[in-house]
Order: C-alpha cells, then sequence, then structure tokens
C-alpha cells in the first residue's frame, strides 16, 4: 500500500529548519541539499504510487527510494554501508525526505533491492530526460525560466521505437542547430570469464544439490530405497585434474567435457524421477530457477560437443552464466577484450547532458540507432541537429542519405573521391579533424562513467536490477554536472560586472574550480 500525502509540496522546509539533536546550525548550502533542490521528486510520485496495491503495509515514498539509489550510485558504497552512513549524516537523512533526524536506519539494506526492482528503466529514462532538459534549459540561458514541458514518463523513447521518424514532419520552421553526440558501449557484469568446461562443472554442482534437496523432503516411507548415484567425487578429481593440467590439448579437453556431459545427464534424469509425483514444489526458488537453466545449458552444450572439428563453435541465445542466464556476450573488437560480456548500450550527448536511447543484453548494431536518436534530439530540442558526430560504424549510406535529406552535416569523410582542389581537402582535413574533437566528450562520459561510477562492473544479479543500475549511472553524472555548473556560475558571478573574460580549463571537481584568467 502506497500512502498520498495531500498538499505535499506544503510540508517542504528549509534545511535551516531541519531538527537534529546536535543543537548546531547546519549549512543550507551543503551539496546534498542543492542536489536535492534539482530533482522533480512531486512529479513522478504518482506513477511510483500505481506500483502498489490498495492493502498491506505502507511502503517507502518515492523520494526516499530514488534518493537511496542516487546515493548509493554517487558515494560509490554497498548497501550495508549506505544504510550506515544515512544514520550518521543529517544532510543524507533531509535528501531522503525525513522530517527529522533519527539515530536509527530508516530502513534495511535489503530494502534496496525493491527499491531497484521498482524503479523500471522506463521510469529511469523519464527522470533523467526530465533532468537534462532542465540542465540543457538552464545552460541555454540562465535568467529565463527553466522548461516545465518535458515528455510525459509514459511516452516511449524514439530508439525503441524507429517507425516514429516516418510520422515527423518533412517541413520544419526551425533550422538545424546544436550538435548531436553518440556512441555505444557495453557495461560489463560481475561474472568469470566462461568456458565450457567450467560452466559444465558448476552445472553438475547444481544438479548435484538438486538431487539432494529432492531426496531429502521425500517422505520417510519412499526413502526406502537406495539413493540415485551422483560420483560427485570422481567428477570432481576430473575437473581438477584438467585444469590443472599445464598443457591441456584439445583430447584432453574432450575426454574432460564428455565426462562432464555423462554426469549431468545422469543426473538430470535422476532428478525427472525424482520429480515424478510432484515434487518439484518443495524446491526452493532460486534451486528451481538454476535447474532450468542448467537443462538449457546442458542442451547446448551438447550441441556444441558434437559439432565437427574446425566448424564455428557459435549458438544463439549462449548461456555463460548460470547465475546470470540473461547476460550474452558482446563482440566488441578492443585491444585486450575483444569480448565482453554484460549489456550493449547507446547514449547521445547534448551539451554535456547524457541519455540512454537503447539497452539490451542482446548485441546489435548500434547504426541502425542512429535515425530514432536524431528523431529522439528533434523532440528534446525542438530542432534537427546541425551536425551528427559519431565513428564510422554510424556512417552507412542509409544514414547518410538521411541526414542529407535534412541538412544534417555528419561527421568524417565525405564518399567518393577527393576533391582537386588542393584548398578544398586542407579545409576537409580541418574540418575531420575538429569532427573528432567534438566527439571527444561521448568517449569521455564513458570514461568517467566506468572509472568514477559503477558502469565497469555490474554488480546486480537480476535482470531489472542491472538495467536500473546502468540507467542510475548516466541518471547521477547529469545531476553531478548540473550540480557543477550552478556552483561555477555561483563562483563566476561576483565576476560578471567586470567584464573579466575566462578560459575554462575544467569544471568544478570535488568542490574547486579549475579557471584562470586571460
Amino acid at each position: 500500500m502506497y500512502k498520498n500525502i495531500p498538499n505535499r509540496s506544503q510540508l517542504k522546509m528549509d534545511f535551516l529548519d531541519f531538527p537534529n539533536p546536535f543543537g548546531v546550525k547546519l549549512r543550507g548550502d551543503n551539496r546534498w541539499v542543492r542536489l536535492c533542490q534539482l530533482i522533480p521528486w512531486d512529479e513522478f510520485e504518482e506513477q511510483y504510487a500505481e506500483l502498489f496495491s490498495n492493502d498491506g503495509a505502507v511502503a517507502y515514498p518515492f523520494r526516499m527510494a530514488l534518493g537511496a539509489e542516487i546515493l548509493k550510485e554517487r558515494l560509490g558504497v554497498t548497501d550495508r554501508e549506505l544504510v550506515e552512513q544515512i544514520s550518521e549524516n543529517p544532510y543524507l537523512q533531509y535528501f531522503l525526505g525525513l522530517p527529522r533526524f533519527v539515530t536509527e536506519a530508516p530502513f534495511d539494506a535489503s530494502t534496496l533491492v525493491h527499491f531497484r526492482k521498482r524503479l523500471s528503466v522506463e521510469m529511469l529514462k523519464a527522470i533523467n530526460e526530465r533532468i537534462a532538459l532542465q540542465g540543457l534549459a538552464g545552460a541555454v540561458n540562465n535568467s529565463q525560466e527553466k522548461k516545465e514541458s518535458p515528455p510525459p514518463p509514459s511516452q516511449p523513447s524514439a530508439a525503441s521505437s524507429p517507425e516514429v521518424h516516418l510520422t515527423i514532419l518533412q517541413e520544419e520552421s526551425k533550422p538545424p542547430q546544436g550538435k548531436l553526440l553518440m556512441d555505444a558501449t557495453c557495461a560489463p557484469e560481475d561474472i568469470r570469464f566462461p568456458n565450457d568446461l567450467s560452466l559444465l562443472n558448476e552445472a553438475r554442482e547444481v544438479s548435484e544439490a538438486i538431487v539432494d534437496s529432492l531426496w531429502e523432503s521425500r517422505p520417510e516411507q519412499m526413502r526406502q530405497g537406495v539413493k540415485p548415484r551422483t560420483y560427485r567425487k570422481k567428477a570432481r578429481i576430473a575437473f581438477l585434474n584438467a585444469i590443472r593440467s599445464r598443457s591441456l590439448s584439445s583430447q584432453k579437453l574432450r575426454r574432460a567435457l564428455r565426462h562432464q556431459l555423462r554426469c549431468l545427464r545422469r543426473n538430470q534424469k535422476s532428478i525427472a524421477r525424482l520429480s515424478q509425483n510432484g515434487s518439484l514444489e518443495v524446491l526452493p526458488n532460486h534451486l528451481y530457477r538454476r535447474m532450468l537453466v542448467v537443462a538449457e545449458l546442458e542442451r547446448q552444450q551438447r550441441i556444441l560437443f558434437s559439432m565437427a572439428k574446425g566448424e564455428r563453435r557459435s549458438i544463439p541465445d549462449r548461456i555463460v552464466s548460470i547465475c546470470k542466464p540473461h547476460v550474452r556476450p558482446i563482440v566488441r573488437g578492443k585491444a585486450g577484450t575483444p569480448v565482453e560480456f554484460g549489456a550493449k548500450l547507446s547514449i547521445s550527448v547534448i551539451e554535456g547532458m547524457s541519455f540512454v536511447d537503447r539497452l539490451s543484453f542482446d548485441a546489435y548494431n548500434e547504426s541502425g540507432d542512429m535515425i530514432g536518436q536524431a528523431v529522439a534530439y528533434h523532440r528534446r530540442m525542438g530542432c534537427w541537429p546541425a551536425s551528427i558526430h559519431a565513428d564510422k560504424i554510424y556512417r552507412t549510406r542509409e544514414n547518410l542519405a538521411w541526414c542529407k535529406a535534412r541538412g544534417i552535416r555528419f561527421s568524417g569523410p565525405m564518399l567518393g573521391r577527393p576533391p582537386a582542389d588542393a584548398k578544398v581537402r586542407t579545409e576537409n582535413r580541418k574540418q575531420q579533424r575538429q569532427d573528432e574533437n567534438d566527439r571527444i566528450p561521448v568517449e569521455g562520459r564513458f570514461g568517467v562513467a566506468k572509472r568514477r561510477y559503477s558502469l565497469s562492473r555490474i554488480m546486480r544479479r537480476l535482470k531489472e536490477t542491472s538495467e536500473s543500475a546502468i540507467s542510475m549511472v548516466f541518471l547521477v553524472m547529469n545531476l553531478d554536472k548540473i550540480l557543477r555548473d550552478l556552483l561555477l556560475r555561483i563562483f563566476l558571478q561576483p565576476w560578471s560586472g567586470l567584464g573579466v573574460t575566462f578560459r575554462l580549463l575544467g569544471l568544478v571537481t570535488r568542490g574547486r574550480v579549475n579557471a584562470w584568467a586571460v
């Protein structure tokens, strides 16, 4: 049950009035207080309330759910450490919407899992779009009031429905302006590097645990016979002998794979016999889910084992992790990591604001997202971009023709022979170098997301929580950029009347401004 508080805006208090037991006047310009003012908490309250029924215990409010996930991503701590810091810091409690400082934790660490399940990818995309458009409006004109009419939360993104661009008017009154940066990357999951032998050994151990659980759950009068044999000790010794071998030849590897497949197949037959009386209901949920994954993994590995020598060992929807069966191998071709295991995502960057346009655990060609991302730019900014900056994989003939029909310049060399005029060739090379420099910020967004935040290793088990964690990274990145720009404007405000020109060397970093006067 979700309890809606009427006139919630009237309950907002200034941070100086926040009760605390220390008797100390707390700072109203704290970073968490400023960050709290940038988030439109009330706008998504009704959408979050629709997730709950009219009975049951009262759920935590939307501000506490979203605020806890923002705090976790921005602080880079575990769930338990986050709960400890919240119970010790009055600024964090104010950020979560508590009416007063309390010495006890407002929720348990396990509650964060439920928060991540409820904050879906669509909801986080809508929140990110609302905050990013607000930041873009403030960057265009600081003196004007910020825009208040973003796309509704239920509106699908343009990248997820490419046919939307067919309904857009071909003639636009507003000329193209601005730059659209786009690129794709992979968010690796926290899994062991997969190989067939280790996967089969893990599947065999899971099947043995299922056999033990089913046998122990049988009634006493039905356990008079002999427990199904698993030969787990011999299988374990055979596996260790194979992986510890300094030179594992192809014949030894196939012999080890055949042994593990036979043991796994024997356990599968034992599970089928033990479950004839409907005893699968006694299995815990995690064992039941893994039983289904193990059955599919055994089928795939038998197909791969039966392939002829030299044949390409490929199979659709190949399982690379038993605990995360939704993860797929993503071939990237990067130096050092030719294959990554995680979700692939396409983002677009507009004036430093990042938007996640597509997120999928299945491999795809990102060049097919270019039109949808350009349409999304038109929906956000009200015009087509003057130029699109992307790498070579986006430069397909279809994309180039689509951009040419709308007067959009695509970065990179022109098709066909180079012009005969040397001056024109020089100008084209200068433009190409400038386009490469303009594309650096989108690569920088990936670098910041993977080095400063948690995009380099997603520590989630479920598919929906992994997608929520990835979307949360870019939401927090946009919030940090807006906060840095706000502090930068406060720093430069005393100098605005003196006519002093500043050339910025960097943004605000940890409360400091890197700038120099020219």
